[in-house]
């Protein structure tokens, strides 16, 4: 898995490349949490994300779960079909605010 963490429009963006699975959900956590505690709006990119699995999910949740204590949004952006199709089984695409791209996500407010 790879990542960048850049900022946009006063808001970090997130986006996460390759897997995210029990083997690099240690490092997708560490990093989303950090940008969480920056107390800006996080918007996480899937688009890039070829596989997903149950532990990647969690550290999206927590991460998810950490910005509503901070009172600060969190969504994810560009999922793409394979990473979808888990939040969806999941039912976690009605937890998480996904956006269909990122501008849409940062002009869309909460």
């Amino acid at each position: 898995m790879e990542h960048t963490v850049r900022e946009e429009r006063g808001n970090v963006v997130v986006s996460l490349k390759g897997d995210v699975d029990l083997e690099h959900s240690p490092k997708a956590r560490e990093v989303l949490l950090g940008c969480v505690g920056g107390g800006q709006d996080v918007f996480v990119d899937l688009s890039a994300v070829s596989y997903i699995d149950s532990s990647g999910v969690a550290s999206l949740v927590e991460a998810f779960q950490a910005s509503k204590q901070k009172g600060t949004r969190f969504a994810l952006v560009a999922v793409n079909a394979a990473a979808l199709r888990v939040l969806e089984l999941a039912r976690l695409d009605k937890v998480f605010t996904i956006h269909e791209s990122l501008s849409e996500g940062i002009g869309g407010g909460a």
